[in-house]
């Protein structure tokens, strides 16, 4: 039992130290008057994707790479099958030309690319396949790329001033806030490494398994708040750039400084998990032509969120 409580926790408390970093951040920035728009592109960005990345420094640093892969995987298609089918459900999601060209197919690359490096074991014909740290510089370096290219886009997006903290507090409760912000993740991220492995022990599952479905979907928790309040705020453009953005930011910096801190192999079966991170992506692109253009509808939504359900069935029945 206290392995669930602890996993539990966990939870509540990472996700209560994203809100206070976020918060007090945010707060800051304001004070030292920067944009809604750069506190939205990096304030909330990089909040709303610290669970994922506090989880997997504390599964590296720990050499729970099992944890650290099945994480990431398991966020990315939560992120697109279950988030964005709820989204849709909740108010069709109409994006943008550019949104459906660069940065859906970006994600799409990066998944590819993850693949590749995650495979070296067959293409190089190595022993075993393992993301290494001279991989996780190369994923860096992409992430760079990346949040270049964002910051140009992020000037035509409306709403992301809907998504900063309005509160502006002092100094000294700022900074407060951050440094509780950093504690919560740090603490919690602890506990649901530690609680997690105690569930797969008591279970007998996988720590692979319990990484792709409860810490993912856990972890995935701040991304889901932002994009269905984006949502029901008809903010489609930001719903689904927050969701791509963080599949992105998962692949190229949350497993970047993981496999640099320690390489992470390749678990066995992770290519199913692997093709299924390249099949949601694929989907997302190709649902942007699927009856309205450039709209994911509720009816996708709902066939996301049941392909969402089958591959959950699937990992069990496969365990």
């Amino acid at each position: 039992m206290i392995d669930y409580l602890t996993l539990l926790a966990g939870f509540v408390v990472l996700i209560k130290g994203a809100d206070f970093l976020v918060e007090g951040a945010a707060s800051m920035a304001r004070r030292l008057r920067v944009s809604d728009l750069v506190i939205g592109l990096t304030v909330v960005a990089f909040g709303t994707s610290s669970p994922e990345l506090f989880v997997n420094v504390v599964s590296s640093l720990r050499g729970n790479t099992e944890i650290a892969i099945g994480n990431v995987l398991g966020s990315n298609i939560a992120n697109t099958l279950l988030i964005l089918g709820v989204c849709s459900v909740i108010y069709p999601l109409t994006v943008t030309t550019g949104t459906v060209w660069k940065e859906i197919p970006l994600s799409l690359l990066a998944a590819i690319v993850l693949g590749a490096m995650a495979n070296d074991r067959y293409l190089d014909g190595g022993d075993v396949s393992a993301l290494t740290r001279s991989e996780g510089l190369v994923l860096l370096s992409f992430f760079v790329i990346f949040m270049y290219y964002s910051a140009g886009i992020a000037r035509r997006l409306n709403g992301m001033e809907a998504l900063v903290p309005s509160k502006v507090h002092g100094w000294s409760r700022s900074l407060l806030l951050v440094l509780l912000g950093l504690v919560g993740l740090t603490v919690g991220g602890s506990w649901i490494v530690k609680g997690a492995v105690g569930v797969a022990t008591r279970l007998g599952m996988s720590q692979s398994l319990v990484g792709l479905t409860i810490v993912a979907v856990g972890t995935s928790l701040p991304e889901l708040a932002t994009s269905a309040m984006a949502a029901y705020r008809r903010n489609a453009e930001i719903a689904v750039g927050n969701v791509v953005g963080s599949n992105i930011f998962n692949i190229f910096f949350v497993l970047g400084i993981s496999s640099v801190i320690n390489p992470l192999p390749l678990p066995p079966g992770s290519n199913l998990d692997l093709g299924m991170v390249l099949f949601a992506s694929a989907l997302l692109l190709t649902a942007m032509f699927t009856g309205k253009t450039h709209r994911l509808d509720r009816w996708e939504g709902g066939v996301f969120l049941v392909l969402y359900m089958g591959y959950l069935v699937l990992l069990v029945v496969a365990e």
